[in-house]
């Protein structure tokens, strides 16, 4: 696990500390971890470098530890610490869970010492944040709060269930949560003023989505805009349209007619559309879905990041968190989504198999962005040896330039020159107490 953790760098649920001189930055970064998405902070390793330089009294480090988390956090939290040794080197490893808080750091008190992750960086939580993360502790989501003054568009609703030969009763309307309890009274829902009410963007101003076309690979020059207020299921094919109106086509013949296919393929682009409308954050002010296409990409951004105890990596991986699950449940009732949690995979898988360039996934401050690329790439043709190599290390683990060497037959110089070239590619990576460390050994990069 260890090696896992140093073949990483650091980010939104790792950091490497080289000692416990800076207490109360650890225990900033413990609380944003459990106010984010939970985390591990491995000390005895410098974090620039990732050389391993230990611990001394790593028990009285533990405790001292241990005391002033409990005694800098409210509420009461308790942390996993463990004394890992590690090349001859004692490290202490502590794995803070994602809890419901908000945690905040008593000194600084709940308005202001509350911490959240962002990247590899800690940051003071704005009053939205310290709102949404009071509501996640509710397990409720902001799309199922009421909405007094909303007013559904019933044409709308038996239109959009009309595309599913659905009827939808008031039991219906009761599971899927478009309508809530507020005060004794049954009013709509935030959800369902966003999926179902004409004056949405008049309630929730920061609901349009924006698209543009820019000139080139910059913002310099617009060449085409709109903007789209129609309730969310129907902005699903005024999107798609305005993407297959600026994007280029390109004619292939068939065994029988001619085809005109997309430079995209449609599937990616309604994932990663129907994604960015499902996990918006709706509550946040002065921040909108856009839809940007430039001559070799499109980027598709949604206000929020992912949502509380969500990763990019357990996202890839198929696990679901939803945002907003009014809006779910009456997408996945109108065929609008197929499965649960599967999009991002889906759209790594079908872009590889088209052969263009890797889609990237980018969690910014208060953003999420998703880019798919139009270049149709080359896919890299790997050596016979190196294959060899990956095997072994999926079933050992790691290995020694000599044990490379013993298995390529080969010197062990002219294998410290293939590792050196896999570890350029991202194929492997080196772990290593120093620069020039006679001992380092190899693992396989995590996703190779």
């Amino acid at each position: 696990m260890l090696e896992e953790y140093l073949s990483r760098s650091e980010g939104k649920t790792l950091e490497f500390k080289e000692n416990t001189r800076g207490l109360q930055a650890i225990v900033k970064t413990v609380a944003a971890f459990a106010n984010s998405s939970g985390g591990t902070i491995i000390i005895g390793v410098k974090d620039r470098t990732k050389d391993i330089v230990g611990i001394t009294n790593a028990l009285e480090e533990e405790e001292k530890l241990a005391n002033v988390i409990s005694d800098s956090i409210f509420p009461l939290l308790i942390p996993d610490i463990e004394i890992h040794s590690f090349r001859n080197k004692e490290l202490l490893v502590l794995n803070i869970p994602h809890v419901a808080g908000p945690y905040y750091i008593k000194s600084e008190g709940p308005e202001k010492g509350v911490y959240v992750r962002f990247g590899s960086t800690n940051r003071k939580a704005e009053s939205e944040t310290i709102s949404s993360l009071k509501l996640f502790a509710t397990n409720k989501t902001y799309d199922e709060l009421p909405c007094s003054k909303g007013v559904l568009d019933q044409s709308q609703i038996q239109t959009a269930f009309g595309w599913v030969n659905k009827y939808p009763t008031e039991k219906t309307y009761e599971m899927l949560g478009i309508y809530s309890n507020h005060n004794g009274n049954i009013c709509p829902s935030i959800g369902g003023v966003l999926l179902f009410s004409m004056n949405r963007v008049k309630l929730f101003p920061d609901s349009l989505i924006r698209c543009a076309r820019f000139k080139g690979s910059n913002k310099e020059k617009i060449i085409d805009q709109t903007e789209i207020f129609v309730p969310l299921p129907f902005v699903i094919s005024e999107v798609i349209a305005f993407i297959e109106k600026n994007t280029r086509k390109e004619g292939k013949i068939g065994p029988i007619f001619r085809e005109d296919v997309g430079e995209y393929p449609p599937f990616a682009i309604r994932e990663a559309l129907t994604n960015a409308l499902l996990h918006s954050d709706y509550s946040m002010t002065g921040c909108h879905i856009q839809i940007a296409i430039f001559d070799d990409r499109i980027e598709f951004t949604n206000p929020g990041g992912l949502p509380f105890g969500q990763t990019i990596q357990k996202a890839l991986q198929g696990f679901s968190r939803l945002r907003n699950r009014v809006i779910g449940r009456v997408f996945k009732e109108l065929n609008l989504i197929e499965q649960w949690g599967s999009g991002l995979q889906r759209i790594l898988a079908v872009c590889e198999r088209q052969g263009l360039q890797k889609p990237l996934i980018e969690e910014m401050n208060n953003q999420f962005k998703l880019t798919l690329y139009s270049t149709r790439i080359a896919v890299a043709k790997k050596h016979p040896w190196e294959f060899l190599l990956i095997e072994q290390l999926k079933n050992k683990g790691s290995i020694t330039p000599k044990g490379a060497a013993d298995l390529w037959n080969i010197t062990t110089r002219a294998a410290r020159g293939r590792l050196k070239k896999m570890v350029e590619e991202g194929i492997i990576h080196r772990i290593a107490s120093s620069e020039k460390d006679p001992k380092a050994i190899f693992i396989l990069s995590k996703g190779a």
